[in-house]
């Protein structure tokens, strides 16, 4: 997982996206396994939200781009089973620039593992795109036209529960 923001594109630690995820999970993995009755989290779907905010003028540029080069990808990863779920949203009404976003796209991963295994999407790609090439440049581009990109995984809050 990684935070592209400013046009700067920023590793975390893989100990820093297991805390993460584990935080997203409500606790860590020993916990998680001592609460009786409870599932283990690498059973119950992960689900992380990814924002998109493109430079003014280019929401609709990037979204193309998006829907040509990497839904594919995220298809086939349905189709594999490491993600159950793809959805996206746009807000309806503009917001002030410091909290704008143009592209919200939710993930269901099977599982928090499968969110940040060390997944090689590259056979996936040579197979979707045999012209690489092209593939890249339009990916780059994707990128160029971004001004932030923020991954937030989410959990679910039971309202009920007192």
């Amino acid at each position: 997982m990684s935070i592209f923001i400013g046009g700067q594109h920023e590793l975390l630690p893989l100990g820093m996206l297991l805390t993460l995820a584990m935080a997203a999970l409500g606790g860590s993995p020993n916990a998680a396994r001592a609460q009786t009755g409870q599932e283990k989290p690498e059973s119950k779907p992960f689900i992380v939200e990814y924002y998109y905010k493109a430079r003014w003028g280019f929401a609709d540029e990037f979204i193309r781009l998006f829907r040509k080069n990497h839904y594919p990808v995220l298809k086939k990863e349905i189709a594999l089973g490491r993600i159950l779920q793809v959805t996206a949203t746009g807000p309806r009404f503009h917001n002030t620039e410091d909290g704008r976003w143009d592209y919200r796209v939710t993930i269901v991963w099977k599982n928090a593992q499968t969110a940040f295994d060390d997944f090689d999407p590259g056979p996936i790609l040579k197979e979707l795109f045999p012209d690489q090439e092209t593939f890249k440049k339009e990916e780059q581009r994707r990128f160029e036209i971004l001004l932030a990109h923020w991954d937030l995984p989410i959990t679910s809050v039971n309202l009920e529960q007192q």
